[in-house]
């Protein structure tokens, strides 16, 4: 570990923490659900009445129905790339299996990639098929954020916004706008942005090599933004054309976190006091560092065995020299932390603590900051649970930010916590015991089921990166990573959306004295308890089969 390297880590907080607030202002605009002209022209024009406001059940079923379509109409694109345009590689369509998998796994923000993109995908894929469920993913779920916001915010009313208004605002006058900008720095930066094909270049040792390149930029502006992570090319921000200057993988990372911590200042301009927005924030942060410590100690530290051979160092082994240690593990806690797939470096090859955390950053809903939207909706249920645990400690009937958390939420909740880890453990298992699933994995004992079970961890919490030593594209593997896509979505959205819809049914309490406290270093510490100790709980059986006794084996000088 270096001073540099922990300069650039605080230096990467202080910027996350200072574009927390303006982000969540700009969102905040946003979040009046009143249309504008546009907006009320191209959605008058769709059909849509945008001035008429939804119950939450109406709400579920228009944002279901949108995601569903979308799902057939990416699954159509896949399979009739062939003779579609922009294909100058004259690719051809996918099949049946990993063309289901991946209209999945884009449409719910997961962009897990059983492909090689610079050769499976052609171009109108790539812009029309994923780079625009890039947008849609990421504005479906800032708009659950907001509904669920209104029911904290609104008092004794029965809707909680317009789906269709708000994915459409987002779309217009957040995500386009950024992403605009975003693409004109990257290409700046070396990232290419062309319709030309693939071009041969001749090694110094005089063999021949296929470039790959296309409209890269475009799509790793969204990608990174909207915390999605699918890359153009198959090594993902570990390639040169993907993130080509520590610079460029510095924005990167600030892109993947700006929108999410904003989004808690979003909250707490809505519900009339910043602090509880902060509060938030804070919790977020004081995981999130913990989490980077982890990884880069552990990176630094390095390879025991290696060592004993004599090689002295941190293990680089997967990394590229371009970023070193300390931004490699920076970037392995941001993406794991918000639900961004993309990496910088190989996570199979990271030492077992350094996999660990990044397992445990997704087994916790990955709220830290987590994904947009998403990453903060997970943390409010996580709040609304940790609200109810200290009113039980208390004797009174929990509160939060004005709303009674009464038995319906509580039930709401937990089925939204539960959801995710039911997926998570009960396909590992499954994979775990048929011939099936014991065949993806390359290594064998507790590396080899930390691949597995970071594949369903990485689908179920919508990351998409993964232990790349498992071979993935197979019937199985497909089928059961896309079952845990979907439900690992829209099983927690579907319940935030209830509860939204009940909080905002409420009336709105003033604070009493016998409130208990959101904003203060008590509630920081109790949230960040409740977090850890329900992930605990529910994750470290399977955690010690996996990266713990991994961690144990190499220190023991064992090797996989």
């Amino acid at each position: 570990m270096t001073v540099s390297g922990w300069a650039m880590i605080a230096l990467y907080v202080v910027l996350v923490l200072a574009l927390a607030k303006p982000a969540g202002l700009v969102m905040h605009r946003l979040y009046d659900p009143t249309p504008l002209p546009l907006e009320r022209d191209l959605l008058r024009a769709a059909g849509v009445d945008s001035g008429r406001e939804q119950s939450w059940v109406s709400y579920a079923i228009a944002l279901l129905t949108f995601n569903v379509g979308g799902i057939l109409l990416l699954f159509a694109i896949l399979k009739l790339q062939g003779v579609l345009p922009f294909n100058p590689m004259h690719v051809g369509g996918l099949d049946n299996w990993l063309a289901f998998n991946t209209a999945v796994s884009f449409v719910t923000n997961t962009n897990w990639q059983n492909y090689a993109g610079e050769s499976t995908m052609s171009y109108f894929t790539q812009m029309a098929g994923l780079t625009v469920q890039n947008f849609l993913s990421a504005a479906t779920g800032i708009a659950v954020a907001f509904a669920f916001i209104r029911g904290f915010a609104r008092s004794s009313v029965a809707t909680i916004g317009n789906f269709w208004v708000d994915v459409t605002r987002v779309t217009l006058w957040l995500l386009l706008p950024a992403c605009a900008l975003l693409t004109l720095f990257y290409v700046a930066t070396g990232v290419p942005q062309t319709f030309a094909a693939s071009v041969q270049a001749t090694t110094l040792e005089g063999a021949q090599q296929t470039i790959a390149l296309g409209p890269v930029a475009s799509q790793l502006a969204i990608k990174m933004l909207g915390t999605n992570g699918g890359g153009f090319f198959n090594a993902n921000s570990a390639h040169p054309f993907e993130n080509p200057t520590a610079l460029a993988n510095f924005v990167q990372m600030l892109s993947i976190f700006v929108l999410g911590a904003g989004l808690t200042l979003t909250f707490g301009k809505a519900v009339g006091r910043f602090r509880q927005g902060w509060a938030l924030l804070a919790a977020m942060m004081v995981i999130f560092i913990a989490g980077v410590a982890v990884v880069y100690w552990a990176e630094a530290t390095g390879n025991p065995i290696q060592h004993a051979l004599g090689l002295a160092g941190g293990n680089m082994e997967g990394k590229e020299v371009r970023f070193g240690i300390a931004a490699t593990a920076l970037f392995v806690a941001v993406t794991t932390a918000a639900s961004c797939g993309a990496v910088n470096a190989m996570h199979d090859s990271l030492m077992p603590l350094g996999g660990l955390v990044a397992l445990f950053n997704i087994q916790l809903g990955e709220i830290v900051v987590g994904g947009v939207g998403s990453g903060f909706y997970g943390m409010l249920i996580y709040a609304i649970l940790a609200v109810f645990i200290a009113g039980l400690m208390v004797g009174r009937t929990p509160e939060y930010v004005g709303k009674k958390i009464e038995a319906r939420e509580m039930k709401l909740s937990v089925i939204a916590i539960v959801i995710p880890p039911l997926f998570i453990l009960g396909l590992t298992a499954i994979a775990s015991i048929l011939p099936q699933g014991l065949a993806g994995p390359m290594a064998k004992g507790p590396h080899g089921f930390s691949e597995i079970l970071y594949a369903f961890t990485s689908a179920a919490g919508n990351n998409g990166s993964a232990f790349g030593g498992l071979t993935g594209n197979t019937p199985f593997y497909n089928g059961m990573l896309a079952l845990a896509m979907f439900f690992g979505r829209f099983g927690v959205i579907v319940p935030a959306l209830a509860i939204a819809g009940g909080l905002a049914a409420k009336r709105r309490l003033p604070e009493s004295v016998g409130s208990f406290p959101t904003t203060g270093l008590l509630w920081v510490g109790l949230l960040v308890a409740v977090i850890l100790i329900v992930g605990g709980l529910t994750f470290l059986p399977s955690l010690a089969l996996g990266p713990i006794a991994d961690q144990f084996a190499v220190a023991a000088g064992h090797t996989i």
